[in-house]
């Protein structure tokens, strides 16, 4: 078979010649031939299309670390990673966006003279149960005075108290401007946590807001889950980090499918034992009259989203809307633990 000059396979690839020899140098991409006096490295017609592949990998801003895995893998699990790799794009994205959109919104705020204090005040309500199938109960929450929380704990080890204990101190202090950064830092505290009682790989998801002035910082890993109602309209404010998930965002699965899919609750993402999962981050400005609900799936997988919207929408004050949902899932069994917290958004007196 012919062999193709190191210009000739660059052109042909979308690649430059630097970026083969780079390449080749990390054996990404080796040559199929290199001329042991001069060096010069000459390739064939047959890797043109794994040639190809990297430079449209690296058009999508992929690291090479991640093509290597790319390379190794057949080419439905391949398409797999690649589409796992642009969720991450997106959600981190998106991150950003909401990031640069309360950025904007602060400044202008400032540059207007106004203080940046809401004219509304927090009130809030929490609940967590075991149900009617379950012997224990590995949920928890936690509402303080500017942090809430749910943990959905799994492994009998009490991974999830130990992640929302490391989350207490949080709320004693003062965030200060950062957000993002002080809810960050103390999510990687509650993995310490996690790290010091679980084993096994038992651990918990995590879904945690950090509220300071108009803004809030939130943190989520694993199928707990924030909803935001607002004008009547209820959102879900964080993806779930599940196979199904991954199903759904591949268009393989429906989200009516998904529900009701044998592995539905598999996480993808969690914080266990020996783990370093990062979890998604998101700073997003709060209007009054807005209600949050955190909750595990003990809650959302039972009930639905409409009936989320409903209990929501008529509850007259958050404990009516938590003692409503308890309510409502053992009316209809309570399969499994339960652990949600309502937080409101009020007009200052």
């Amino acid at each position: 078979m012919d062999e193709l000059s190191i210009g000739d396979f660059a052109h042909a690839s979308g690649l430059t010649p630097k970026a083969l020899r780079l390449y080749d140098e990390l054996a990404l991409l080796p040559p199929a031939h290199v001329d042991p006096r001069t060096g010069y490295r000459t390739y064939v017609p047959a890797q043109l299309a794994t040639a190809q592949l990297v430079a449209r990998l690296r058009a999508l801003g992929m690291p090479l670390a991640r093509i290597r895995v790319v390379l190794d893998l057949p080419p439905l699990a391949a398409a797999a990673e690649i589409s796992s790799y642009w969720r991450q794009i997106e959600a981190e994205t998106a991150a950003r966006g909401e990031l640069a959109a309360a950025l904007v919104a602060e400044l202008s705020r400032k540059d207007a003279d106004m203080t940046g204090m809401p004219e509304w005040e927090l009130r809030y309500a929490a609940r967590t149960d075991r149900g009617l199938v379950r012997k224990s109960n590995e949920d928890a929450v936690f509402a303080g005075t500017r942090v809430f929380a749910v943990a959905d704990g799994f492994g009998d080890q009490g991974a999830g108290r130990a992640a929302l204990a490391a989350l207490e101190p949080l709320d004693a202090g003062e965030p200060g401007d950062d957000l993002l950064s002080v809810l960050g830092g103390t999510t990687s505290e509650a993995q310490r946590a996690v790290d010091d009682v679980a084993q096994d790989h038992a651990g918990t998801t995590l879904t945690a807001m950090l509220w300071s002035g108009t803004s809030f910082a939130l943190a989520h890993v694993g199928d707990s889950r924030a909803y935001l109602l607002r004008g009547g309209k209820l959102t879900q404010i964080t993806h779930d980090h599940t196979f199904v998930q991954s199903l759904v965002d591949e268009g393989r699965l429906t989200a009516e499918e998904a529900a009701v899919h044998p592995k539905r609750a598999e996480l993808l993402r969690a914080l266990v034992s020996g783990g370093a999962v990062e979890p998604d981050m998101h700073l997003r400005e709060a209007r009054t009259g807005d209600r949050y609900l955190l909750c595990s799936d003990g809650l959302h997988a039972v009930l639905g989203e409409q009936v989320l919207h409903d209990v929501l929408g008529s509850a007259a004050a958050p404990q009516e809307a938590v003692d409503s949902f308890a309510q409502q899932v053992h009316d209809a069994g309570a399969p499994d633990n339960v652990a949600c917290v309502v937080i409101d958004t009020v007009a200052r007196a």
